[in-house]
């Protein structure tokens, strides 16, 4: 277990690397396609984000067009086992303008081939080398909601100071029982129970998945700094972020659960004209404005 305890508190610890395996047929098959829409530029920028290394990470880094008032390092989506920074280019590069930050998106590794807690160490190791540079807000959506929540518990207890923290249908409990998994099954195209359990067994590989750091919503919230959770009414997710929400406010944390009826799952993420994006999308902004305390003028006023 990736945890220990402190004067009573409890302490998260990150596991030592472990080997994985080779991915089965039809998820090399799917980043296949994934790659080939990356070829033919279905997520292209104008301007395009800079490629860098960042605490040894391959990240891509979209920038504003008026003076960088601070960074976002987002974490994509992909269920741990898939996905790429250049999928949610057209978001960041979006958010990028719209808040005047640089939003920064890591290449972390997948699994299967590189299990829990290889994503993990690679989002914290990006996070570790940002820290204390300019104001820094870290969110992720689906996986990277959960990696990124995660994180936020280790900046916590490692006074890494973070402005704020922004879920979009998160993935926060990775023992797959939540109710919301069987209410909102017929209504969520894009996930399932099914899908959420091979996902996290080619992740876990045997390793609990109530240790806090798989599903951060288990562990300790008290030192998360404020945080917007987005999530669709009709999501197999939708519980994650309510059971989140719930734990923050009891530990006194500053948290806006925004749940918008009729948004499928990471729709901001995956397309501006999706149902809920636009919404989704103006709470983003109100939200990270709010905690970078924004002064003078603002390309979305």
């Amino acid at each position: 277990m990736a945890t220990g305890r402190r004067n009573g508190a409890t302490m998260l610890e990150l596991p030592a690397q472990r080997p994985g395996y080779r991915a089965p047929a039809d998820l090399l098959a799917r980043r296949a396609g994934l790659d080939a829409a990356v070829v033919a530029g279905l997520w292209h920028t104008d301007p395009a984000p800079e490629a860098l290394f960042i605490g040894g990470v391959r990240c891509l880094r979209w920038t504003p067009t008026m003076p960088s008032r601070g960074t976002i390092m987002h974490l994509h989506g992909g269920a741990f086992r898939i996905g790429c920074p250049e999928q949610v280019g057209l978001f960041a590069a979006a958010l990028a303008l719209r808040c005047n930050v640089d939003v920064i998106c890591p290449a972390y590794r997948l699994a299967p081939e590189h299990p829990f807690p290889a994503g993990l160490n690679d989002a914290w190791a990006v996070v570790h080398a940002l820290a204390g540079a300019t104001p820094l807000v870290i969110s992720g959506d689906s996986a990277g909601g959960g990696l990124a929540a995660s994180v936020a518990a280790l900046a916590g207890q490692n006074a890494i100071r973070l402005e704020g923290l922004a879920l979009l249908s998160p993935w926060l409990d990775l023992t797959v029982t939540n109710d919301s998994y069987a209410v909102n099954a017929a209504s969520d195209p894009l996930f399932s129970a099914d899908a959420a359990q091979t996902a996290a067994n080619q992740y876990l590989q045997g390793y609990s998945s109530r240790d806090p750091l798989v599903s951060p919503s288990l562990g300790p919230v008290a030192q998360f700094p404020p945080v917007y959770v987005n999530v669709g009414m009709g999501e197999v997710l939708a519980d994650d972020a309510r059971h989140l929400h719930a734990r923050l406010c009891e530990a006194g944390v500053p948290v806006r659960l925004h749940v918008i009826d009729g948004m499928d799952h990471v729709a901001l993420t995956r397309g501006a004209t999706l149902p809920g994006s636009e919404e989704a999308m103006a709470g983003l902004v109100a939200f990270v404005d709010r905690v970078l305390r924004l002064d003078g003028p603002h390309p979305s006023d």
